[in-house]
């Protein structure tokens, strides 16, 4: 099989890469930027922008199946970076395998899609899209996912994945956000701690989406479906904050803050911003206060049933894991 894997040089789109190198496909990744060691691994790199539907088109052409991953994610932000990465983008990226005849697309999305503000525990794929969304990309995100999964048929099979908090050794957002606020003394749990969220190791998010593609076909139950991706794990946040900072080597964190006070800070910091035009991203917002402060966890009983998928590292094992990467007995993969 020769496969395309869009943002093919970042964390989990490396991965992916890694692992169907593994297997023997033929791999060439879709990417901005130069990846010098993802192309020492054998993967054909070739550079773009998603918002670009020649260089999109080039991509795709002569492969068999596209793993969709690349996207603009964050919390902060202009609309218009946002809906061309992740919705002109993906639009792109269909109409091209559409030219190809490519018959097989997986697509990346995130739970953030329904995430609503009060939470969501053991959700299923039956729950609606959030009716508002906090951040530009969650509603980019849902857009895009609706556009695949309205694709699919016509001799495009598609199906897409929402992996909840991926992490693990390379990790370029969730990890060192963690550790770099645990350094500076500004991290701080909202509420008590104790509301359960789910989260996925790295090399499970892209064991589930090999399995999705191998399943793919017109008449298989997985085609123009949406799968929930976890670890099957839901910690309380404060515990899984605390494994990821020890395995750093840095001690709990013990500092609170109340989720209505966390809220109003990330209002009135989101207002400051905006208004001043500051640049970079306000060190607190909305969507993530709730997110600190609500549970968010789901159920992966469709993922297992469909895709026989079945998380082959457990999240102590990934901690262990991560732990030798930050003493420098693995390397960063990306």
């Amino acid at each position: 099989m020769k496969a395309l894997v869009t943002g093919g040089g970042g964390f989990l789109g490396g991965a992916i890469v890694r692992q169907l190198l593994d297997r023997g496909d033929g791999v060439q990744i879709f990417a901005r930027g130069e990846y010098p060691r993802i192309q020492s691994l054998g993967a054909r790199c070739l550079r773009g922008d998603l918002a670009d539907a020649d260089a999109v088109s080039r991509a795709v052409e002569g492969v068999d199946v596209v793993y969709h991953v690349a996207a603009k994610a964050g919390v902060w932000g202009p609309y218009e970076s946002y809906f061309q990465a992740n919705v002109k983008g993906t639009e792109n990226v269909l109409a091209a395998c559409r030219k190809h005849g490519v018959g097989r697309l997986v697509h990346t999305s995130t739970p953030s899609v329904v995430f609503h503000k009060d939470g969501m525990e053991g959700a299923d794929e039956s729950v609606p899209y959030a009716e508002r969304h906090l951040t530009h990309y969650a509603a980019t995100k849902a857009a895009a996912e609706k556009t695949v999964l309205e694709a699919n048929g016509n001799g495009l099979s598609t199906v897409a994945l929402r992996p909840h908090l991926i992490w693990g050794p390379g990790d370029n957002h969730l990890v060192p956000r963690i550790v770099a606020r645990a350094k500076a003394g500004k991290l701080k749990l909202v509420g008590d701690g104790e509301g359960k969220v789910d989260s996925v190791y790295i090399d499970n998010a892209a064991r589930a989406h090999l399995l999705a593609a191998d399943r793919l076909a017109p008449d298989s139950p997985v085609a123009g479906k949406v799968y929930f991706i976890s670890n099957d794990e839901p910690l309380p946040i404060g515990d899984l904050i605390n494994k990821i900072l020890g395995a750093a080597g840095l001690p709990p964190v013990t500092s609170r803050v109340s989720p209505r006070v966390a809220y109003a800070a990330g209002w009135f910091l989101e207002v400051i911003y905006r208004t001043l035009r500051l640049a970079g991203e306000p060190p607190m917002t909305r969507f993530v206060a709730r997110q600190l402060a609500t549970p968010h966890w789901f159920d992966v009983s469709a993922a297992k049933r469909d895709l026989d998928y079945r998380p082959a590292i457990s999240i102590d094992e990934g901690i262990r894991l991560l732990a030798k990467s930050f003493a420098g007995e693995v390397g960063d993969k990306s």
